[in-house]
């Protein structure tokens, strides 16, 4: 019932920008979004104004910020909001491809970014995926007091690490693409993002972060912003890898690692092109029922060594070819003899009939991990990200 009060609640947005037309195109833009009494929105030509704002109004649950502004720019309103309200999130706009900034702003506690132009669509996703994080962090902080320590801790993982993935996913006239995480009791540091490109070109990474509990799930939330916006800034997946690694390489004293496996699919050719940071191999199925693990590229999980170079190789798939990206969670998957699922099973879920979707080679990826597994309680996130390219029949 909490949850169910809380997602129905109507949430108060500063946006904070020195343009004098984004407060009539934000209010245009989101107009449904208020009519329906999910938003309202307040409105700050600076830092300093929004942040007399926040010391004012007690009710306002998020802030989105422009960078560069008079008086106090946006990076440094970051480092005031904890000052007035911890629980407050921000997100930060930014110039595109500005990582220099966008570290900055993460490392101040931006929870996510978008860039200029502003692409309406995608601000509200952000918005989205920022309130549901908001709504998660409340309902661990108000049960707080009835659990364990080591609980508390384990549930406000969990909720950071299920916030942030995505659930809504590009899908065309001749592709798909659809993921989806089982998190197991210990939480551990899986995630998985879809990227909108340009040219319509998509891109697709999944991770496993190493450790557990809430450092794990901090260290990919970092990973996985710096990784997204990497992906827009540059047009080939092993610069991406690059980039995000000697990023995660600066400050890193935990000595925390990840493994990325990073692809951009381009719908019109079919084209599939990716780079591997020490994850698994995904798994391909043909349309005619070959069944393959893709050559990996040479490449360490990031954060480990810096300046390191990384390779990427591409395939073209043709109609009715499936990639099923996929965590060691599912490949490792144990049954209560502790037998692990294993490569070959993984092989074996598609023999005879090729998926006809993504949503398809997604399920039944899970239902033989959950067959395999019979109830017994695994270690580790079982993750997958499947990109599909339809067939004639699809």
């Amino acid at each position: 019932m909490e949850q169910t009060a809380e997602n129905e609640r109507t949430y108060k947005i500063l946006v904070v920008d020195d343009e004098p037309d984004v407060e009539p195109l934000v209010l245009q833009r989101m107009r449904r979004r208020i009519r329906s009494g999910r938003y309202t929105f307040v409105f700050a030509q600076n830092g300093v104004e929004a942040l007399e704002r926040l010391q004012n109004d007690g009710t306002i649950d998020m802030v989105v910020s422009d960078i560069n502004m008079p008086q106090m720019d946006g990076l440094t309103l970051l480092q005031q909001i904890p000052n007035v309200d911890p629980d407050i999130r921000a997100v930060i706009i930014s110039a595109y491809g500005d990582m220099k900034n966008i570290r900055t702003a993460m490392n101040r506690g931006a929870f996510d970014f978008v860039t200029k132009p502003i692409d309406f669509e995608d601000l509200e996703v952000t918005i989205e995926r920022t309130l549901g994080h908001i709504a998660q962090w409340r309902e661990a902080l108000s049960s707080r007091d009835k659990l364990v320590a080591l609980q508390n801790e384990l549930d406000v993982a969990r909720n950071m690490q299920q916030s942030i993935l995505p659930t809504a996913f590009p899908k065309g006239d001749d592709f798909e693409i659809y993921g989806s995480m089982e998190p197991a009791r210990s939480v551990g540091g899986d995630f998985f993002d879809v990227v909108h490109l340009d040219h319509e070109r998509v891109g697709v990474a999944i991770a496993d972060v190493s450790g557990k509990g809430v450092p794990a799930a901090l260290f990919m939330m970092s990973s996985r912003t710096l990784l997204k916006g990497s992906a827009i800034g540059n047009p080939e997946p092993a610069d991406v890898l690059r980039e995000v690694n000697d990023l995660l390489t600066q400050d890193n004293d935990a000595a925390m690692f990840v493994t990325v496996f990073y692809a951009v699919y381009d719908p019109y050719t079919g084209r599939f092109t990716y780079a591997n940071g020490g994850h698994n191999a995904p798994l391909l199925v043909k349309a005619n029922g070959e069944r393959s693990l893709l050559p990996l590229t040479a490449g360490l999980a990031l954060a480990i060594v810096p300046d390191m170079e990384f390779q990427q190789d591409s395939i073209v798939l043709s109609p009715g070819d499936t990639v099923v990206l996929y965590t060691d969670g599912v490949n490792e998957a144990m049954n209560r003899d502790h037998e692990e699922f294993g490569n070959d099973r993984l092989l074996e879920i598609f023999a005879g009939k090729p998926p006809e979707s993504a949503t398809e080679a997604n399920d039944l990826t899970f239902d033989a991990v959950a067959a395999f597994v019979a109830g017994a309680a695994q270690s580790d996130d079982i993750t997958c990200l499947v990109v599909h390219r339809k067939g004639a029949n699809s």
